[in-house]
């Protein structure tokens, strides 16, 4: 089975397509976008951990 680690990151509006490529490009997947608890928005993010089959 895989294991998974998870991140969560604001994303800033006019940053928004650089922020989620930056995590992309280390191998993190976007699983939602919400909104945050001061209305901003926050991205949630999960990869495989590297080893991680159980």
């Amino acid at each position: 089975m895989t294991r998974w680690e998870y991140v969560t990151t604001p994303l800033m509006i006019h940053t928004t397509q650089a922020i989620l490529n930056n995590w992309g490009s280390e191998g993190w997947e976007l699983v939602q976008v919400v909104q945050g608890p001061e209305g901003g928005l926050v991205a949630y993010l999960k990869r495989p951990i590297e080893g991680g089959q159980a």
